[in-house]
């Protein structure tokens, strides 16, 4: 008969459990969040509090469903370093803590050219500590007694498929993902981990996401009530889960995955690694899919950004607006002069020297002043207009997302996750790229259910595409904005949008599609 698939989904704000049947229908879901621990001053991962809930959570969906795995998906940029003990022996720092330019400095003083690197690792450099080698570095620097007992140094999938089975194990979606700590061309743990001293300390070979690392521990299973023949998949990094689904539907390569939270990541897979003319020193990388092909992606906060730019909308208008419909952008694009721009994280995306910021008839208002109580543009009185600057922002940033993941004319794009339900951000995508398909998907819980297709594949002895008939996908095609002007090309148009679009990018610093294509 056959079995259930236990699915544990850790974003960085919720953790869920979910089941699956072999089918790849959901049975069961529940979902919480958790507070960060405060050690040394520094927030960091519950990871007691989370793992207690993750088992009880499996007990008690043990006692509904027959699961015969365990897959785990997780959200980036993060690694547990394991004592002799198997457990934790220095803090999980979050990510998101910014220890400063000198600290940048230091590291990079320690493990090379970030420019060099970013060659041999496909990794760029991100802010805080989003490259997670620098976590390794920020531990070394700040619990230094702690991280001398690193007995293992686990990718964060990884320490919790380690905490179910007691069997260590690497896997190519995490271990690849702007990690600085995999050279490509040598197909090995990079210079940057021999010289952190932690390359011994990694497990290898890195395998597939749907290999199966061992089955659950003696006390789990008395903990949990199942099986001791239950499997643990090796684990996959979220958005590699979520890319898996279209590449099992569509192939596996051929079109970008826009998938959209409060991280925006656009996956292009592709045949071949390496770097087009210019990329370098971009905030553009390559990590690898499921079957460790290279994926070209690009990235950036877009979900942070909608929501710190709403949130200050509301706070000043007293509500919130919805989509505010085709007749906002017509009057919006010909005037020009209403803009909102990025990174409300600094350095987290593609414009790492961009100040987060609205400019109105040529004045600047710093987000920052503006949290704080000080003046605001004008446009920010009225939130329809105030929702289509922050909308055609959103897509602006999109476009500069796609084209430096390798967009090309005519290729498909996939928008899903949260944005998927922004109609007037995806009508404005499919402006600026007529050439191309801009297509909305129905894929519900995309990350869960990519996990599950790991479970599923392991239990069946087969692999994530043999199960592309159990599971249909819906690809709606997104009509151009009414009145907002053609586009042309990927992304390189006239019309309305294509003038204001070009404007918006002089103000970050960077040149037009419509100059490049002069150039060219």
């Amino acid at each position: 008969m056959p079995k259930d698939i236990a699915v544990i989904d850790i974003g960085m704000t919720n953790k869920k459990v979910s089941v699956y049947d072999s089918s790849l229908r959901l049975l069961d879901s529940l979902s919480r969040s958790f507070a960060p621990i405060v050690v040394g001053g520094f927030e960091t991962h519950d990871l007691d509090g989370m793992e207690n809930w993750f088992l009880d959570r499996l007990a008690e969906f043990g006692k509904r469903h027959d699961i015969g795995a365990i897959s785990v998906t997780t959200h980036g940029a993060t690694l547990v370093c394991v004592g002799d003990d198997g457990r934790p022996c220095a803090p999980c720092v979050l990510y998101t803590y910014e220890p400063g330019p000198e600290f940048q400095k230091r590291f990079y003083d320690k493990v090379g050219d970030p420019v060099a690197l970013q060659a041999e690792t496909g990794t760029p450099a991100l802010s805080a500590l989003i490259n997670p080698s620098k976590g390794l570095f920020f531990l070394g620097e700040n619990f230094p007694r702690d991280y001398e007992r690193t007995r293992l140094v686990l990718t964060y999938p990884q320490y919790w498929t380690y905490r179910l089975t007691g069997e260590a194990g690497a896997e190519g979606t995490y271990v690849a993902n702007h990690s600085y700590l995999w050279d490509w061309r040598k197909e090995r743990y990079s210079a940057v981990a021999d010289r952190l001293g932690v390359a011994d300390k990694m497990p290898s070979p890195l395998r597939k996401s749907w290999d199966i690392l061992g089955t659950i521990q003696g006390g789990i299973a008395a903990r949990t009530g199942l099986s001791p023949d239950t499997i643990v998949t090796m684990g996959i990094h979220d958005s590699n889960a979520s890319l898996l689904p279209h590449l099992a539907k569509k192939g596996r390569t051929g079109f970008v995955l826009n998938s959209t939270g409060t991280w925006c990541v656009l996956m292009h897979p592709q045949e071949r690694y390496g770097f087009e003319e210019g990329e370098l020193g971009k905030v553009v990388f390559f990590n690898r899919s499921a079957y460790l092909d290279p994926v070209k992606t690009a990235i950036f906060l877009g979900g942070m950004e909608y929501d710190t730019w709403t949130g200050l909308l509301a706070k000043v208008t007293g509500k919130r607006c919805a989509d505010p419909g085709d007749a906002a952008y017509r009057p919006l694009f010909e005037a020009s002069d209403c803009f909102i721009l990025p990174e409300v994280v600094p350095g987290s995306g593609q414009f790492p020297g961009s100040k987060a910021r609205a400019v109105e008839n040529g004045k600047t208002y710093l987000l920052q002043d503006m949290e704080s109580g000080g003046p605001v543009p004008d446009f920010f009185r009225h939130p329809e207009k105030a929702m289509a600057v922050l909308d055609a922002s959103l897509a602006i940033q999109t476009l500069v997302a796609l084209e430096r993941a390798g967009l090309r004319r005519g290729m498909e794009v996939y928008t899903e996750g949260g944005f998927r339900k922004n109609a007037d951000y995806n009508a404005l995508l499919a402006t600026a790229l007529p050439e191309g398909s801009v297509f909305l998907t129905d894929l519900a819980e995309a990350t869960s259910f990519g996990a599950a297709m790991c479970g599923v594949a392991a239990l069946e002895k087969s692999e994530p595409g043999a199960l592309s008939g159990r599971f249909e996908i819906e690809y709606r095609k997104v009509k151009p904005m009414a009145g907002a002007g053609a586009g042309g090309g990927a992304g390189v148009g006239g019309g309305a949008f294509a003038a204001y679009r070009e404007k918006w990018l002089a103000l970050v610093g960077l040149e037009s599609p419509a100059e490049k294509e002069k150039e060219a």
